[in-house]
C-alpha cells in the first residue's frame, strides 16, 4: 500500500519539517533568561589575547575585513569552504590523527588530551608552522581557523595559548604583545 504524501508546512529551505534549531555558536536572543545570556559570555573565547595580534574563530563565520590574515590550523580541509576565504594552510598545526581520533572517540578525556597536543606542537614540522604564525603576527592579526564548534575544547584555544606563553616567556620572534 502507497503512502499518501502529504505537504509538511515548514519555515524555509531545507528537508521538509526540519525545525530550524540555534546553533550553539549563536548568540543568545535579547529576550532570553539572563543564564543563557551569562553561559554565552562564558563559552566566549578571549579574542583580544595577545594586542589584538593573534585570535581566534571557528572557520564557518563569516569572513571579516579585520580578520587579518585567515589561517587554518585543521589537518583537513573543512567542507564547504573556499580557498580564496583563507589565507594560509598550516596542517601541523592541527593534532596528530590518532591524537584526534583517541579524543574524539572518548579514549582519552580533554584533560588527557591538553599536555598530548601541546607536546605534539614540539614536532619540527610543527615548530616551522609556530615559526610561520609568529612571523605573520609581526606584520599584523593573525585568525587562526578551526572548524570545531566549541570553543573550549578546540585544538585552536590551545594553540592560542601556546603561542601567547611562548611569547611572554621572551621566545625571540613571538608575537608582538601590546
Amino acid at each position: 500500500m502507497a503512502r499518501s504524501r502529504r505537504p509538511r508546512p515548514h519555515g524555509g529551505a531545507g528537508k521538509a519539517g526540519a525545525r530550524k534549531r540555534p546553533s550553539r555558536d549563536a548568540p543568545a536572543r535579547k529576550d532570553a533568561p539572563a543564564e543563557l545570556l551569562e553561559r554565552d559570555e562564558a563559552l566566549k573565547v578571549p579574542a583580544t589575547l595577545g594586542g589584538d595580534r593573534i585570535v581566534t574563530k571557528r572557520v564557518y563565520e563569516p569572513a571579516v575585513a579585520g580578520d587579518g590574515t585567515r589561517v587554518l590550523v585543521m589537518r583537513y580541509w573543512p567542507r564547504g569552504i573556499r580557498r580564496e576565504k583563507v589565507s594560509v594552510w598550516l596542517r601541523e598545526l592541527a593534532p596528530v590523527i590518532p591524537l584526534l581520533r583517541s579524543y574524539l572517540d572518548g579514549k582519552i578525556t580533554w584533560a588527557q588530551y591538553r599536555p598530548r597536543y601541546r607536546a605534539g606542537l614540539r614536532r619540527p614540522e610543527a615548530q616551522q608552522a609556530l615559526a610561520e604564525v609568529r612571523r605573520l603576527a609581526q606584520q599584523g592579526r593573525v585568525t587562526l581557523l578551526c572548524g570545531c564548534p566549541d570553543p573550549q575544547r578546540c585544538h585552536r584555544t590551545l594553540l592560542h595559548e601556546h603561542l601567547l606563553d611562548s611569547a611572554g616567556r621572551g621566545a625571540p620572534d613571538g608575537p608582538v604583545i601590546e
